[in-house]
């Protein structure tokens, strides 16, 4: 049993008749009661916000006012059919869309969308608008104060505890000896992989309106991030520790992941930055010392063996502070311990209407999964609008909510709501006549009725199935109908008429618009996430070998992060529809996380150039990089080009095992100095040829799972 949908149904079945029998008895209009009803039902069942309880309290009264300004101006439209379908059309399109602002959006954007729906069908003249706004505020009211104070969702802290077994699970792992490490390996994978699964479970991107929600979202793919270096794989090689400052290191990271999963737990703990700093410092001083003593005639291939314990602890070190810092932000705290040079600490926070204007830039494309679902959207609910307008149809806003409630992102996954919906609609039609005919017009059953009615139409869509979900809904529209004006089982009638009409344009909409729906675009932004990663990629080494500008790496990295968050939306898109495809889901989560990995390594890339802060005395020395830094970025375009056109991806890329030894050779030289400054340009190139070769190993993952995906799908 689904306890936390159980609780959020009875909710509205205690709520919900309440609200409507103050209306209906106690106020009396008609109009009052209809917007009492299905504003609760809106209220209630439609929208469900979490987060801290000020920021659900903000939301819940956001969602309000926004009702009270939809109902005014969906009934000041409601008496000419072309304005109507206009103003839908404006409306559906900027809610659907506003989604991409933040999680609170996407949540209310149903919700929003029935108060315009409602008075918008119903044509009444302006002198209804009081009377309808009482109802809306009736609801609202009572909506917000039961959502504030009966059974709270507990979807966050369930989350922070979720997380902290992943960090604790990783800390598990760097903690093992030799025999636990397989099967340590194996649980923190599983562990970091279904919180990454849970996050994707929602419908939006979890990145919310606050800096808590956001770091709980950020930790996955850090964690994920943090075991591509020490986790032993196929590409990657069990970690053999050479020192024993190596050793501290790897305890140190350890011991500020344990302290930050109690953190999340709800404990005042604090993570130890500076033992983790000295530690990494250490490993970085160990390797400078060890560096003159290589041997001069070191074999092609040979050279990152030789530098790549360091460099995969001291990554998975600044990986863990970043996790650290997370775990802070998520918990209300500042990061005051994380210094500029750490990733961990983000730049400066836009302003709303800069964040705004970012996302608004992101999105406003035709390869945007949000603006295809706003158009169709709109689209869909505008031809409803006008269709129900002209045909003057009894009850017409039904057409527009069977548009609303089976409208998919392709034509094949609207096909099958339609089926759905159609098969529970009729179920909730028997089911419902069978009541009316059975109770008759006693009232007094009718209204002991629906609370039951309201519960099973509330828990059937997330505990049951979709078209339970309709069955239940019908049923509450046959009782609320018959109480407001008894007609008994013919009201079933004009539901069965109504909503197919809803269903066939929802249908029809679908095959006009982007009919493939998110499977096509997720392989174009596949292709463009790698592609901008790469990029990035590129710019940051440059900066570091050339003393490139900046703001060209910059630039770089907010395409790759537009990009990437693009990815993410399409990806949840197709998550939503995989019932309709052949793909295998893990081999596409493993590229879209492949993704990812690009952009975060493009990210460190960063940090080393702001290490190396401008120093160019060993440029001779990363112009060795040059060759394999061109080969990576033809690579992963190739492999963008191939995820498109469904292309076999190409193997690996051959590696510049001269250019690599080279590099080697001329920084070993400059290690034997005692300038300060030189030995640390040094290591900023020997880190970053150490993450252009964990580049290169990703591509064989990646070429492995893009084959399988492609294999699955033909």
């Amino acid at each position: 049993m689904d306890l936390p949908a159980l609780k959020s149904a009875a909710r509205a079945a205690i709520v919900m008749p309440a609200v409507f029998a103050f209306a209906d008895k106690v106020i009396g209009q008609p109009q009052t009661s209809i917007f009492a009803a299905f504003g609760s039902f809106a209220m209630l069942v439609l929208v469900e916000f979490g987060g801290p309880w000020r920021s659900r309290l903000v939301a819940y009264l956001g969602l309000a006012c926004v009702g009270a300004v939809f109902i005014t101006l969906g009934t000041l439209c409601s008496r000419n059919a072309w304005l109507a379908a206009g103003a839908m059309a404006a409306v559906g399109f900027g809610t659907l869309l506003s989604g991409v602002i933040s999680g609170y959006f996407a949540a209310a954007a149903t919700g929003a969308l029935l108060t315009f729906v409602l008075p918008v069908t119903i044509p009444a003249p302006n002198s209804a608008i009081p009377d309808r706004l009482e109802g809306w505020g009736l609801a609202a009211g009572a909506g917000i104060c039961a959502l504030m104070l009966l059974w709270p969702p507990r979807g966050r802290a369930d989350l922070r505890r979720q997380a902290a077994d992943a960090i604790r699970a990783v800390a598990d792992f760097l903690d093992a000896d030799r025999e636990q490490l397989a099967e340590r390996g194996h649980l923190a994978r599983e562990a970091v992989d279904a919180l990454g699964r849970r996050l994707l479970g929602s419908p939006h991107r979890p990145t919310g309106p606050t800096g808590p929600t956001a770091a709980l979202a950020a930790l996955p793919d850090e964690l994920d991030w943090l075991l591509s270096f020490l986790a032993p794989s196929a590409e990657v090689p069990v970690l053999e520790l050479a020192c024993a400052e190596d050793a501290e290191a790897v305890a140190a990271a350890a011991a500020v992941l344990r302290a930050s999963a109690k953190r999340l737990d709800g404990r005042d703990v604090q993570p130890d930055f500076a033992r983790l700093e000295a530690a990494r410092d250490a490993v970085a001083r160990a390797l400078v010392r060890r560096l003159p003593e290589l041997p001069t005639d070191v074999p092609a291939g040979a050279v990152p063996e030789a530098l790549e314990p360091p460099f995969r602890i001291r990554a998975a070190a600044y990986s863990a502070r970043q996790v650290a810092g997370y775990a802070l932000r998520a918990t209300g705290a500042d990061a005051q311990e994380l210094d500029h040079l750490d990733i961990a600490q983000p730049p400066p926070a836009p302003t709303p209407v800069e964040a705004t204007g970012q996302l608004a830039a992101e999105h406003a494309s035709l390869r945007s999964v949000w603006f295809q679902n706003s158009v169709r959207g709109a689209a869909g609910l505008a031809l409803a609008v006008y269709i129900a307008q002209r045909t003057g149809l009894q009850h017409g806003f039904w057409v527009v909510l069977g548009t609303l409630s089976v409208l998919r992102s392709n034509a094949l996954g609207t096909g099958w709501s339609v089926l759905s919906a159609l098969a529970g609609t009729a179920v909730g039609i028997v089911v419902g006549a069978l009541l009316v005919i059975g109770i008759g017009t006693h009232e007094a059953v009718l209204w002991s009725v629906l609370p039951i009615a309201v519960l099973l139409a509330a828990y059937a869509p997330r505990a049951i199935s979709f078209a339970a979900g309709q069955a239940g809904f019908t049923v509450v529209l046959f009782v609320l109908f018959n109480l407001i004006q008894p007609v008994g089982w013919r009201v079933g009638l004009v539901r069965v008429e109504d909503v197919a009409i809803g269903f066939a344009i929802s249908l029809g909409v679908g095959l006009l618009f982007w009919p493939r729906g998110a499977g096509a675009i997720l392989r174009e932004e596949l292709a463009a996430a790698y592609g901008r990663g790469a990029d990035y990629v590129v710019a940051t080494a440059r900066q570091q070998i050339e003393g490139g500008d900046p703001e060209d790496a910059a630039r770089a990295g907010r395409t790759a992060d537009a990009a990437l968050h693009r990815l993410d939306d399409a990806f949840r898109q197709y998550l939503a529809e995989r019932s309709a495809t052949r793909s295998s889901v893990e081999d596409v989560a493993a590229l879209v996380g492949g993704a990812s990995r690009v952009r975060r390594a493009a990210q460190s890339l960063t940090l080393l150039a702001r290490m190396a802060d401008g120093d160019r005395r060993l440029e001779r020395c990363g112009q060795n990089l040059d060759r394999e830094l061109n080969t990576l970025h033809s690579w992963y375009v190739g492999l963008g080009y191939a995820l498109v056109n469904g292309r076999p991806v190409p193997p690996p890329h051959i590696r510049d095992a001269e250019g690599s030894s080279r590099l080697l050779a001329c920084v070993r030289d400059a290690a034997r100095g005692r300038d300060k400054a030189t030995v640390n340009a040094a290591l900023v190139l020997l880190w970053s040829s150490q993450h252009l070769d964990n580049l290169w190993r990703l591509e064989t993952h990646l070429a492995k799972r893009a084959n399988a995906a492609r294999a699955s799908s033909t």
